[in-house]
């Protein structure tokens, strides 16, 4: 599948790293180094936007060495790039560690995967088909 891509940014485009990989890696398009404080959220700007075809989305996700080794993480778990939206790509990081965490320009701060979905139809019922689990919801299997 091609993207069309318009990068704003002096970084380059996002990239696989490896072969296998399923996230193409987001740089930090920032003049000057922020510092993020234990618990403090940061909007940090990519200088990229994208047209993505309908029936597809892009999903910004955590870099999984920031979050284990400092405790950076995404604010809303993954962030959602609807195929209608042309504006830049950023990313709301927040500081989870203990320490301040700084980022500078050009880091890689995130990654961005590409999923096909489906648009569907509810259809309003008085009730649903039975399962075996019924409405067993969290810890219902014991853990």
């Amino acid at each position: 599948m091609k993207i069309k891509i318009v990068n704003k940014s002096p970084f380059p485009n996002p990239e696989y790293k490896t072969e296998g990989s399923a996230g193409l890696d987001l740089y930090a398009n920032i003049k000057e180094t922020m510092i993020l404080k234990p618990f403090e959220r940061v909007l940090v700007p990519t200088g990229i936007y994208l047209s993505i075809p309908i029936g597809y989305e892009a999903q910004v996700r955590a870099r999984s060495g920031l979050a284990l080794k400092h405790g950076i993480t995404l604010a809303n778990g993954i962030g959602t790039i609807d195929s209608d939206y042309r504006g830049e790509i950023k990313v709301i990081l927040i500081n989870l560690g203990n320490e301040d965490f700084k980022i500078n320009r050009g880091d890689r701060i995130a990654q961005l995967v590409f999923l096909k979905y489906e648009t569907i139809s509810l259809v309003e019922v008085e009730s649903l088909d039975e399962t075996s689990r019924g409405d067993g919801g969290f810890g219902h299997t014991g853990y």
